[in-house]
Order: C-alpha cells, then structure tokens, then sequence
C-alpha cells in the first residue's frame, strides 16, 4: 500500500504477499489473512485469483485450478459487493469450463435439468423494468421507426425478439398521433415461446383498437436461426422496419462442430502487470477495473470466430428491402478465440452491470439475485465456459457491427437528435436511478454507458442499391 508520503510499505497489508504466494497442489485450505482483506484488497485480491485461475484453466493445470477456485470461495459471495457477486459467477463459469473437458461427467450433472424459458422470460422483463438500458433503446428505434415511415400508408415491423410489447405500445401512440393520420400498422413478432407471442398480441390489438389503429400481428414461434423468411410475409407497397434487441449477437457462432481444444495460455503480461498492480491501494470496484488493472501489457487480439451465419442472416434481411433496420447491441468484444480474451473484456462489461443493479435495488432483492443468477450469470457462463456453437453470447463492439453490415449490403442511417433528446428526457425523469445512466454518440449512432462504460449500441441502417 502506499504511504501519505508517496512510499510503499511491504508490511502494512497481507496482500502484499499475494503476488509472491504460489499455489502448491498440497494446500487445500485458504490463507488465513485472506478473511482479514479490507473490501478495496479483497477486490484486487478476488480479481488476482480469478486471473490465476483462468490462466491454470487455460493450460490445463486443473488441479492448480480447483486450488484457486477454493480460495475464490472463501471470499466471493452472491450476496456479498459487487466484486465479491462477480467474482462468484465468473468462478462458477470456469468450474463449468473444467467439468466440461469430461462429457459424461458433465452430460449425467445437467441430465435432468430442464430449461424454464417462462422464467427466463420473467427475469428479461426484471432487467426492462428496473434498469434503464433497455428502455432507452426502445426510444431511440421508435424515434428512428417513426422518423422512417413519415408518409407512408401501410408499415410493416418485423421484431426479432417479439418478448416486451412496451415498446410497440409506444410506438402505436406515436403513430396514431401523426398529422397525416394513422398508417395500417402490421407487426410481425418472432419468438420461441408461442405464450409469449399471445400475449403480445392481446396487449398490442387492444392497445390499436383503443386509439382506432388499423393493427394486425403476425406471431411465428421459432428460434431465430431456424427462422423461415417466407413466414414473414414481407407484401409489395409496404413499408418495412426491422427491429433487434441483442439478438443478431446469437448467429455469429460458427457453422462449425464444437471446439473442444484448449484455450492458449494467457499472456505473460497480462498476469506480470496484476501482480504489480497488486500493490495499489484502489476503493471502489470500478476503479479497480479501470485504472489499468487488464490492459496495459494486454492487447486482446482483433480475431473473432467464423460469421457465416450472420452474413447469410444479414443478406437474407437485405433481400426484403427495409426502409430502416435498428440493432440494438451488447458493446463490449466478448467473441474472441482466446479464454483470456473474453475473461478480461467480461470482467469491465459485467462490473458495470452489477454495479447498475448495486445502484437500483438493495443486496437482498429477490429480484436483483434472480437477475445476476438467471440472466448475467448465466450470460457470463456461456462467455467463459463454452465454445463453438455452444457459445452464443458473443457481443461484439459498435465498429464490428458497422463493417459487417456494410459488407453486407447495409449503409449507416444517423440518429436524429430528437430521438437522444427523449433518451435523455427519460434518464433525468428517473431521478434516483438514471444518475449513473449516460449516452453518447458515435458517428450518427448511440452508445448507452453506466458512468463511463459503454454497454449497449443503438444504430439504425438502411438497404444500400
């Protein structure tokens, strides 16, 4: 730790220690000083351990690993700061890498387990209904949906992700009130839970008659991957808008059968840098993450897994001609091939998140567990503990989305600066929560952030001839 006169002492924290310590196969209980950390050690320490672990996970030395993970034990906690909530999903994530290189082991632990997608879908409208990420995102697309279909007659919507009817709800009393009068309005839903499209499709009829709209909704149950074009029933004079809500993330797995090879190994730097880094004295997680505790000596590499399925998604959705397509994405580069790649880009995305939700809702908040454990958690998991096609979650920044749909036929359409003005209407009228909310953009397009880090992408496109 450092003195008030700018020297270092080697005696006034255990964590000075941390560093020198290794982890020898014969210890199988923790330190005993590791219970005496102030939270800003335990922090560094949690991330320390967690790198450590990452790294043993990565060359194969499992047994090292399982030490690590003990350790991790002792001081993480899903109920505990933020670190110590972070820490026990990314933990749990790397046990779940490990108990994956044995598939019988792992197929007879998960036999039984069957996937609640009602839940699922319960906790997705916990994260629309306490955190702001998602909100906004509705009201800057319908701005730009609005802002596209001025004039026209007949307006098709096609939502990739049919599971929140607050946003067309919205969008049906914008329409409604144009000047020129209301279009035919027909909205096209796609999702994999046939409850969940009749239920959009009650709220949002009812919404319609209400405000004498002329609606139709045209549910598909599917999954996006398997989805049939031809069911989508894109008609002549029409005009057409496409939504996603961080989807098009989920079709960039490779076609590929799964990889079962190891992660590399990390880089040296990486592991040298959290060792002296180790002997700063941070207070808060954030500044734990951001005072270049991943980054300096680390340099992630640009690669990403095979796209196929995206460019073929992509071109497909080209081929209906919209006026304007609006993506709304995770910002943050969690698709690399490397384990160490993700592990670091994941720690600064999700430290944000869990802070956001340290902001919104007390530790004890049934809610707030349901969302670390069944949505991020779970999120995290498939970032750290699968490959190949098993890994679904690969986010992607802003500029990797902006080359891939050029490349595929799309050309940038500039968010209008009414459309931020009621982004940011909306954080300020959220006065205790929307503190931390910012936007920002970037080159016509919308970057959402919690303090400085960015977490979700709004851009909308438009066909280029």
């Amino acid at each position: 730790m450092f003195q008030e006169d700018g020297s270092s002492s080697i005696t006034s924290s255990p964590l000075q220690m941390l560093p020198m310590m290794s982890l020898s196969p014969g210890m199988t209980s923790p330190y005993p000083w590791l219970n005496e950390l102030k939270p800003e050690e335990r922090g560094l320490c949690l991330i320390h351990l967690l790198v450590t672990c990452a790294n043993h996970v990565a060359s194969g030395s499992l047994e090292n690993a399982n030490i690590a993970l003990d350790q991790i034990s002792h001081l993480a906690s899903s109920e505990g700061d933020t670190m110590q909530r972070i820490a026990s999903y990314f933990s749990e994530a790397l046990a779940d890498r490990i108990l994956r290189t044995w598939p019988g082991v792992y197929k007879a632990f998960h036999s039984t387990r069957i996937p609640d997608l009602a839940e699922e879908t319960l906790v997705r409208k916990m994260f629309f209904d306490f955190l702001l990420f998602t909100k906004v995102a509705f009201v800057i697309s319908n701005q730009v949906i609005v802002e596209a279909m001025e004039g026209e007659r007949i307006v098709h919507v096609i939502d990739l992700n049919a599971s929140e009817p607050a946003q067309w709800c919205a969008l049906i009393r914008d329409l409604s009130a144009r000047p020129e009068g209301p279009p035919h309005l027909r909205i096209t839903g796609i999702h994999q839970q046939k409850e969940v499209l009749e239920n959009m499709a009650h709220v949002l009829t009812e919404e319609a008659e209400k405000l004498d709209l002329p609606f139709q909704f045209n549910p598909i149950v599917t999954k996006l991957e398997n989805l049939d074009f031809d069911k989508l029933r894109v008609k002549t004079g029409e005009a057409l808008a496409i939504s996603s809500i961080m989807q098009l993330h989920t079709l960039l797995a490779p076609d590929s059968s799964i990889n079962k090879s190891p992660s590399t190994p990390m880089n040296n730097g990486l592991s040298i840098h959290l060792q002296r880094v180790a002997h700063m004295n941070q207070s808060t997680l954030r500044e734990l993450l951001e005072k270049d505790v991943l980054v300096n000596d680390y340099s992630p590499s640009n690669d990403s897994a095979s796209s196929s399925n995206i460019e073929s998604f992509l071109g497909a959705l080209w081929g209906l001609s919209p006026k304007v397509m609006v993506v709304t994405e995770q910002d943050s580069d969690h698709n690399g091939k490397n384990l160490m790649e993700r592990l670091s880009e994941a720690l600064y995305f999700y430290a944000a998140l869990f802070d956001c939700l340290e902001s919104a809702l007390p530790r004890v908040s049934v809610e707030r567990l349901k969302m670390e454990k069944m949505l991020l958690g779970e999120e995290i998991k498939n970032i750290i503990a699968c490959e190949g096609v098993e890994r679904r979650e690969r986010h992607e920044k802003l500029e990797k989305w902006r080359r891939r749909f050029e490349l595929c036929g799309f050309t940038n359409v500039p968010l209008s600066y009414y459309g931020m003005l009621q982004a940011n209407r909306l954080m300020q009228s959220c006065s205790n929560s929307g503190d931390g909310y910012r936007i920002r953009e970037e080159s016509g397009n919308v970057v959402i952030c919690w303090q400085d880090r960015p977490l979700f992408s709004v851009s909308a496109w438009r066909i280029r001839r």
